[in-house]
């Protein structure tokens, strides 16, 4: 009974959404019984509700596990409506990719449906952070009103260590650490089951990646191993749904070789980045979708990874 009037609350706060600001949200389904919503290739804003990254779920025997959370609580309502359209069942539990506010800021309001969250135990130091507590109260004006006073960082329930394999609501999922690649606390979740993998941030398709603080030499290492798992499609965490992972993994790996390699020689001779960046051929990159908007800021960062690596080679 109380799942029926969460249920009601969820859609009748849906029909309060002006229709005009909301962007499509359609589970697209990857194995028997899993499905994925694409987020927009864009930046978050009130506009999309920060509908800017990708979420999954399985229905499993006994519930529904969800993969990431999105990137407010208004979207969490979304694709619980939307889980609700597939399935009776309930959400039992949420397995997070990384503590990135896109994948998070939606945990909320499936804690409040009773699902255990877990995630892996190096995003704790996110997760008590300055930087954290900061980039939530810029996006309460930012993302206003989809996030606000009442949005809240949620801890995992159960913090993971290592690799390892979980069952879940009756159904296997093999949880891989990728990190520190993308973030300290990566991880991969496949579901050997429905031979599918969820790659979390470790894979952008379509479109350029952000690179941030990541650790791009891990990065590299661990898309290699994600191509070792038996997986028909590879849900990224921007983007679409590959079924050709091999091929869309080659992308991500050149691009960020190529920012180690241009930056890392700039770092290495001392070339000042602005200098290095304007000297850089970006033709290769520049016609993918948020090369305008993240295409620098990776190449600094690189350049800055890049200076620290050299100087600990020396």
């Amino acid at each position: 009974m109380r799942r029926h009037i969460a249920l009601w609350v969820l859609s009748t706060l849906a029909l309060l959404v002006p229709t005009a600001v909301l962007a499509e949200m359609q589970p697209q389904k990857v194995g028997p019984n899993t499905w994925y919503v694409q987020g927009l290739a864009a930046l978050g804003s009130p506009a999309n509700q920060n509908f800017i990254s990708n979420a999954g779920f399985v229905v499993a025997p006994q519930g529904v596990v969800v993969v990431d959370a999105l990137g407010s609580p208004a979207l969490a309502r979304r694709l619980v409506q939307k889980i609700a359209e597939i399935t009776p069942k309930p959400i039992t539990h949420v397995v997070l990719t990384h503590y990135h506010a896109d994948h998070i800021y939606g945990l909320q309001v499936f804690k409040e449906l009773g699902a255990q969250v877990i995630a892996q135990q190096d995003a704790r130091e996110y997760l008590n952070s300055d930087t954290a507590a900061q980039r939530l109260v810029a996006s309460r004006t930012e993302l206003a009103p989809w996030v606000d006073e009442n949005t809240r960082l949620v801890p995992a329930d159960r913090w993971l260590t290592d690799s390892t394999t979980l069952e879940l609501s009756g159904m296997r999922f093999v949880v891989e650490r990728v990190g520190p690649s993308h973030t300290p606390e990566d991880l991969a979740i496949h579901v050997p089951g429905e031979r599918v993998l969820f790659a979390g941030d470790l894979m952008f398709s379509g479109r350029l990646p952000f690179v941030g603080q990541a650790d791009s030499g891990q990065w590299i290492a661990s898309l290699d191993r994600l191509l070792r798992f038996d997986a028909q499609v590879v849900v990224p965490g921007h983007g679409a749904a590959s079924i050709e992972p091999r091929k869309d993994m080659v992308v991500m790996r050149d691009y960020l070789n190529y920012l180690r390699i241009t930056m890392g020689q700039a770092a290495r001779d001392l070339v000042p980045f602005e200098e290095a960046y304007t000297s850089t051929d970006w033709s290769s990159f520049e016609p993918m979708p948020m090369f305008r908007f993240a295409n620098r800021m990776n190449a600094y960062n690189t350049y800055l990874l890049m200076e620290k690596e050299s100087l600990r080679g020396r």
